[in-house]
């Protein structure tokens, strides 16, 4: 009897913007770049939890063109540097994304296990989500297409339910039904019943039956997928697909237009500590907690509160007498709200895209292919900025006319070229960038680089355009 594990490819989904966890996640730099549970970021948790899986191969990524280079950064830092990485134009829901994942892996003629999976979501017990995987393989192997149902803890008003259907094998069952989120007394009587599970969002699949499922249940969506795979722009690992095909897709999910439809659909029920991270409300949850149910981080002083979520970043946060609310504190915004309404900061995110509000796509940091930069204050005729260079680095840096920037090396050393001269900037020194001439900085020393920029002159009296923004407020364009 073989013992060879059938080869699994990690599809991960980071397409989002995390429009409830605002004001932490930007359109700039969703919630799943961030280290919102730990210490990596949540797609860099994501893929470290899949690598130990029996007969994982090198992971897709399917993402925006505008987080292309921050996603890069995550799988290198993760041991993934050949990750391949699938750039979607706009956003078209899940089912299309898994389908252009699918063709990717199919690419090398092979037809490999999908195993589908969101970048933001948390797994606390690994053992029990990789048996879980091990069990699905099984099946998957046989031509279902299989999700995760979590087993529900209590009754759950915002997710969605599977309910059991017939065993097929041992820990594994067919789909019954999909079920929508349910008011309260129904989601009292699921969990009391026993038969109904979580639909967590996870999938393992072949790449082939997906496809041919796709094609039956939603053909123009197969046809269409395809044709931005194949018309796509391959650069490197990463692959743009064809935005003119793409964006004739009428989005779905894969939940909607294949696994609700599907008879090949099966459950393998797990309880391996899952939460989606769907709202700071969730963070509350499975965060530590002090002794008065508070979980709080950064910088905070409180008294008489409770049971409530406090996320501070530089300055201090005083919180007195208040209890079950979420404060979130970042260097440009300040959410405050209750832990019942916590699904309801997205319409604060809506009413910030209605009035074209710049705290909806950045908190003023940048991240670039070098390092990050960071606005720190700016103000009639004056810039300061903050940049951290990666270990090797360098990045040209625009120069006008009528302005001036003096660079402060706080840590490590520098290598200024400014036109024909070329001066080697030691920590506490400084160099300044003359009007008019390119200049590129360069990290020579043996760790970061961190540096303050302070630009002033004319050209920032008149500072609220987007020419302002193109000129001072990044030192280079990427895609």
């Amino acid at each position: 009897m073989s013992t060879k594990h059938p080869s699994i490819v990690p599809v991960v989904l980071s397409g989002g913007i995390g429009a409830r966890l605002w004001p932490a996640s930007r359109r700039s730099n969703p919630k799943q770049l961030l280290p919102l549970v730990g210490d990596v970021s949540m797609i860099r948790a994501t893929v470290d939890r899949v690598a130990g899986l029996e007969g994982v191969q090198t992971p897709i990524i399917v993402t925006s063109i505008a987080h292309a280079t921050a996603i890069e950064r995550e799988m290198a830092a993760a041991g993934f540097e050949e990750a391949s990485i699938i750039l979607e134009p706009m956003g078209r829901n899940t089912a299309p994304a898994v389908a252009v994942a699918a063709h990717e892996a199919m690419r090398a003629n092979a037809d490999p296990l999908l195993l589908i999976l969101p970048s933001d979501h948390t797994i606390s017990d690994r053992d029990v989500f990789s048996n879980a995987v091990a069990l699905a393989s099984r099946a998957a192997e046989d031509g279902h297409l299989l999700t995760f149902g979590i087993t529900p803890n209590r009754p759950e008003t915002g997710y969605g339910y599977v309910k059991l259907g017939d065993q097929i094998a041992s820990g594994t069952f067919n789909v019954a039904e999909f079920r929508e989120k349910p008011d309260s007394d129904t989601a009292e009587r699921y969990l009391a019943d026993g038969g109904y599970l979580w639909n967590s969002g996870m999938f393992l699949m072949r790449a082939s039956v997906y496809l041919v499922e796709l094609a039956r249940h939603s053909a123009a969506m197969a046809l269409l997928s395809e044709q931005a795979w194949r018309s796509g722009i391959r650069n490197g690992h990463r692959l743009t697909l064809d935005a003119t095909a793409f964006e004739a897709i009428e989005g779905d999910s894969i939940d909607y237009a294949v696994m609700e439809r599907t008879d090949v659909a099966a459950v393998v029920p797990t309880d391996p500590g899952w939460n989606d991270v769907g709202s700071w409300a969730s963070l509350w949850d499975i965060a530590a907690k002090d002794d008065r149910g508070n979980a709080i981080s950064g910088d905070v002083v409180s008294t008489a509160t409770t049971n409530s979520y406090v996320r501070g970043t530089d300055r201090l946060i005083a919180v007195v007498g208040l209890d079950e609310v979420i404060v979130v504190d970042t260097p440009d915004a300040v959410l405050v709200a209750s832990t019942d309404h916590a699904q309801a900061v997205k319409a604060i995110v809506d009413m910030l895209a209605e009035t074209g509000r710049p705290e909806l796509e950045t908190d003023g940091v940048t991240r670039h292919t070098w390092g990050v930069e960071r606005q720190v204050a700016r103000g009639p005729g004056y810039l300061v900025r903050h940049f951290s260079l990666d270990l090797g680095a360098q990045t040209p840096i625009h120069t006008d006319r009528d302005t001036t920037t003096r660079w402060f090396v706080l840590k490590g050393s520098a290598q200024a070229e400014v036109g024909a001269e070329s001066v080697i900037v030691e920590e506490a020194g400084s160099v300044s960038t003359k009007p008019g001439i390119s200049a590129t900085i360069l990290n020579i020393g043996d760790s970061e680089l961190e540096l303050i920029a302070v630009t002033v002159g004319v050209s920032l009296e008149d500072d609220d355009s987007e020419e302002f923004l193109a000129r001072y407020g990044k030192v280079e364009r990427e895609v």
